[in-house]
């Protein structure tokens, strides 16, 4: 009997929500108890994980719903990445293995995202995977930090590669990976904790799997399985085939490297062609620019380029308030295709360097919105403000100490809203350090954490307003940085104004504050500096001059604007007592 006609004979949907429920849960779980095993921060505050259950034909069957989409997201490549290796070396699974993964052109995001794979055995005979993906803070680079890695000159610059190692073999530790882990990255006790963390978490993961299986079948659940991914598929094809047939381009432009004499590292073009035809839909980035050999600005096109991709896609095509919750698996991706020419940013050619592809993602993203917005303005935000990813290290006898941070960004104005202020955007959706964690572990003290004044894009729906951050280092250490937005403003949508751009400075003792390109490597300050980075504010949407008068009140009470911005920006006018003149207003206004 075929596994159409079991499904067809016993698969009802009552039961399929049941599984359904019982895989999320697991996902959940795996989630939770990672965040509460982890040492660093970055997993346990910041939550840049990922967790997922995978069926042996590669489909994702759920994920773990607090992680990051830029960690759950890839896990599929991951394992892809991982059979193609094993294949290739003639390797077998193993009840008991336990399989280490983190190579960039094999479906992982970037070097410190390792990927732990658990395969999982039923009745002897290989049936899935359980995936914990995760961000370490140290990869064994040139440098300390496993970000702001920004002068890498090839992929080996980068830190250790790990492809589909067994880090156990039939339930036995393999002492010499450890050993190579513990002897070669910088504050070995915690990144390797972390690891050991995820194992935990994907071992439970394993454990749960079966049980679902061992209660309901295992017909059941790979029928459940296939059920719910021809459902996904057919929900994204129906949001595609809404949208007019057609062709629809934008370009994003990024920092680069701008302190660079090279013209081909900095200025750099996204270009996206968006074609939709039927329930299909291509997105073409030809045009966009060519790889950088020697620096790590390229993104893997499995992994960061296809996931921006997907999860712009899903997040606008089948926004959750109107589609409400349903199945995050392999299906939304099928009826999408991805061209990217080889040799280029977004299909880069091994051993180009792509551990500083954060940013860069997420201009892909905001481009690809960009060309969304052509066909459905209603459904999309204008011009995104990007990220910061700041890495802070030093030396304690003869180990160190290094701490991550991802500085947030902010979104443009929505129809019908205004932009989110301060916040993760896209695909990177982590949580920010609470202050009292960062000056507990660290030697570091959180001087200034605000929003901007006075900076946010005029629309009808505002946008976004970015946050500006200082930090202070209480010993001698060292920092990198890796971002982008210095240079090219957010862009506004249907009459609003573009957004502004973000910064970096840097004040060292008896010294003034000196101003600071976006991506910065390694170096080394001296106890007492200040590093202050001032995140980008995103794009207004519509006329300034229809946005609700009391809306810009409210805003100069706050005050994101001043009471000139009010007037100029607005045409509202508030009188010299601070009160809102609505007979002023309407005449300047009409005028």
């Amino acid at each position: 009997m075929t596994l159409e006609t079991k499904a067809k004979t016993v698969l009802d949907p009552i039961t399929m929500q049941v599984v359904l429920g019982a895989l999320e849960n697991a996902a959940i779980e795996m989630g939770h108890k990672l965040a509460r095993m982890s040492y660093s921060s970055i997993i346990r505050e910041s939550e840049d994980f990922g967790c997922a259950l995978v069926n042996l034909a590669g489909h994702q069957l759920c994920e773990s719903s607090h992680s990051t989409p830029l960690q759950s997201g890839p896990i599929p490549g991951y394992v892809k990445g991982i059979n193609t290796i094993m294949m290739e070396r003639n390797e077998q699974y193993e009840p008991g293995d336990i399989i280490l993964h983190n190579s960039t052109y094999h479906g992982a995001s970037h070097g410190p995202d390792f990927g732990i794979c658990v395969p999982v055995f039923y009745q002897e005979e290989l049936i899935g995977f359980s995936v914990t993906t995760a961000h370490h803070l140290d990869v064994g680079a040139s440098t300390p930090g496993s970000c702001g890695i920004v002068d890498a000159v090839d992929a080996y610059a980068e830190g250790l590669q790990f492809k589909a190692i067994k880090v156990y073999e039939q339930g036995k530790k393999n002492t010499f990976i450890w050993n190579v882990l513990r002897d070669n990255i910088r504050s070995s006790d915690m990144v390797v904790g972390d690891i050991e963390a995820q194992i935990a978490a994907a071992r439970i993961g394993a454990e749960r799997y079966l049980e679902i299986v061992e209660k309901y079948g295992l017909d059941i659940v790979e029928a459940t399985a296939e059920a719910l991914t021809d459902y996904s598929e057919k929900m994204m094809r129906n949001a595609i085939s809404k949208l007019p047939d057609g062709e629809y381009q934008a370009e994003g432009l990024m920092d680069g490297y701008l302190d660079s004499d090279d013209p081909a590292k900095k200025d750099l073009k996204i270009t996206v062609t968006l074609k939709v035809k039927g329930d299909e839909l291509e997105v073409d980035l030809t045009g966009t620019s060519k790889q950088v050999d020697d620096r790590p600005i390229n993104m893997p096109l499995e992994g960061t380029v296809n996931i921006a991709i997907y999860l712009t896609l899903r997040s606008i095509l089948l926004d959750s308030t109107e589609y409400g919750n349903f199945p995050q698996n392999t299906g939304l991706t099928r009826p999408i295709k991805i061209i990217a020419p080889s040799g280029t940013l977004c299909n880069p050619i091994f051993p180009a360097p792509t551990i500083a592809r954060f940013a860069p993602g997420n201009v892909v993203a905001d481009t690809l919105m960009k060309a969304l917005a052509e066909v459905v303005p209603k459904q999309v935000s204008a011009g995104v403000g990007n990220l910061k990813v700041l890495a802070m290290s030093g030396k304690r006898g003869k180990d160190y100490w290094v701490y991550m941070d991802i500085m947030e960004g902010s979104y443009g104005g929505r129809y019908g809203k205004d932009g989110m202020d301060s916040v993760d955007t896209l695909y990177a959706n982590t949580r920010n350090n609470p202050i009292e964690d960062i000056e507990s572990h660290y030697p570091l003290r959180v001087t200034r954490y605000e929003l901007r004044n006075h900076s946010s894009a005029p629309g009808k729906w505002r946008g976004g307003i970015g946050s500006i951050r200082e930090m202070t280092f209480l010993e001698d250490g060292s920092f990198s940085v890796e971002g982008d937005g210095h240079k090219y403003e957010p862009w506004g949508f249907a009459g609003g104004n573009d957004g502004k751009v973000g910064a970096l400075s840097i004040r060292k003792p008896e010294e003034e504050e000196m101003s600071l390109p976006s991506k910065i490597p390694n170096t080394v300050v001296v106890k007492g500096s200040s590093l202050k980075m001032t995140g980008p504010c995103g794009g207004g949407y519509g006329n300034p001059f229809e946005r609700a008068p009391q809306a810009v009140f409210e805003d100069f009470l706050d005050d994101y604007i001043s009471k000139e911005q009010a007037e100029t920006e607005y045409g509202v006018v508030i009188t010299r007592d601070g009160k809102l003149d609505m007979q002023a207003t309407e005449h300047l206004r009409n005028s």
